[in-house]
């Protein structure tokens, strides 16, 4: 990799709670309490979004504005994917968590032919489909529809047909289905989970760590194990959603959940996993400016990007 590339994504959409269109911007805003020359040291481009459907209805319940998840998926994958391409490493901003189906699959675009290992650090599992969510809300089926899982084992809904044709077109976005395998994939920090998604975590043995086992073992060893069970990965991808901190850190995020990992250890996990060289892309999400009228979670929000930044040049 020669440099990095900003990448924000200001959609909201999968959300279902208003502001994450704003998480670019507060994140911007933090930089400036760190006097920081961030967004003027890295060239950056801003994904076209589709929020003007939130203004529309919702469509179908069981996957709410799905049509345009989807077109958001293929904006932000061939903006991942041209970014890789041009040797560049992307930094994806958001924006609610249902862009990393963009980000994973421009991954597999510009890398079709190798085994991509995941580290989501989340405090929601986001393995809903249509079939199981309680709520419909797109930020909670990501890494279902990278996993090309749609656990009808579990299955509470009827969705319709046009939102199982959308759903089958986002799986299948950028021609390669399933992105990742559930060997390749690590979660840390879960502790908001509803039975369908436990029932995959545990049929499919997904190797996950909760905020008690990061607190017990400590995060160095957490980054390790976690990077010991993807050695056989050729590259990794990380995913950060900002509700994976504790609400004592900030509420400003949609869907905030007690009894998670601190600031510090946040930020030490996230400088730690960079060091894998394997590494190719980061994304970080569901910063909410609306819910936190002091800035907070943005600046946590920074201070992880800012470090991790720090940690790809040094590895370059």
């Amino acid at each position: 990799m020669h440099k990095l590339k900003l990448i924000e994504v200001r959609s909201e959409i999968g959300a279902g709670t208003r502001g994450a269109s704003l998480g670019p911007d507060a994140i911007r805003i933090a930089s400036l309490d760190f006097s920081s020359r961030f967004f003027k040291r890295y060239p950056w481009v801003s994904v076209p979004d589709e929020n003007h459907l939130l203004f529309e209805s919702s469509g179908d319940r069981y996957a709410k504005r799905i049509s345009g998840v989807l077109t958001m998926a293929e904006r932000v994958s061939e903006a991942v994917r041209g970014t890789l391409e041009l040797g560049e490493f992307p930094i994806v901003i958001g924006g609610d968590h249902s862009i990393a189906v963009g980000t994973i699959a421009g991954v597999r675009m510009a890398y079709p032919k190798i085994r991509l290992g995941v580290i989501w650090i989340d405090a929601h599992a986001d393995m809903h489909s249509p079939y199981t969510t309680p709520s419909g809300n797109m930020h909670g089926m990501p890494a279902a529809i990278s996993l090309d899982e749609d656990n009808l084992e579990s299955k509470l809904n009827s969705p319709d047909q046009e939102t199982l044709n959308f759903w089958y077109q986002l799986k299948n976005v950028g021609g390669i289905c399933p992105k990742i395998r559930y060997g390749d994939l690590v979660m840390i920090g879960l502790r908001d989970i509803e039975p369908a998604e436990e029932y995959l975590l545990k049929e499919k043995g997904v190797k996950r760590f909760t905020t008690k086992e990061v607190r017990r073992a400590g995060v160095e060893k957490i980054a390790i194990e976690t990077l010991r069970h993807l050695e056989d990965c050729d590259l990794i991808h990380v995913s950060f959603d900002v509700d994976v901190m504790d609400p004592s850190v900030s509420r400003g995020t949609g869907t905030p959940v007690p009894n998670g990992i601190s600031g510090r250890e946040a930020r030490t996990l996230v400088v730690r996993l960079m060091q894998s060289k394997k590494v190719v892309s980061f994304e970080l999400v569901e910063v909410n400016p609306t819910l936190d009228t002091e800035n907070a979670m943005a600046e946590h929000a920074f201070d992880i990007l800012l470090r991790a930044s720090n940690q790809l040049i040094h590895n370059i």
